[in-house]
């Protein structure tokens, strides 16, 4: 279900910390599941173990998981985890399309490439 990009410049614990909020954003993890151990989803990755841990650190001090001592990391029950992601996802569209229209780019053009990205169309390697 998780799958790092080596072509991708961000490091490591960055990609796993994305796809783990994505899949949270999702709801493919649901609230309170249990996510892997540090040491088996490193394993699994085939990355160091203090990659996946830095990765936990991050998604903790963010509220999208949470640690229970000696039983491991669940997924935050906390429905504001998803509103604030889902209010900075579109907060960062809006900055998006600003900067388009400062360069430019003209409104039907920047709607048709959000239309193509939503679709999987031409527009969405720009999209990312």
């Amino acid at each position: 279900m998780i799958i790092l990009d080596v072509q991708d410049r961000r490091p490591i614990y960055e990609q796993l910390k994305a796809k783990i909020t994505e899949l949270v954003l999702m709801e493919v993890y649901p609230p309170q599941m249990q996510l892997p151990s540090v040491r088996s989803l490193a394993r699994e990755l085939g990355v160091n173990p203090n990659t996946v841990q830095k990765a936990y650190q991050e998604l903790e001090r963010e509220k999208v998981i949470y640690s229970v001592s000696g039983k491991g990391s669940f997924i935050s029950p906390d429905p504001l985890v998803r509103e604030r992601r889902r209010r900075e996802t579109l907060d960062h569209l809006r900055a998006a399309a600003s900067q388009c229209l400062k360069a430019g780019v003209d409104k039907e053009e920047i709607l048709q490439t959000v239309a193509d990205s939503l679709s999987g169309g031409a527009g969405e390697e720009e999209a990312k």
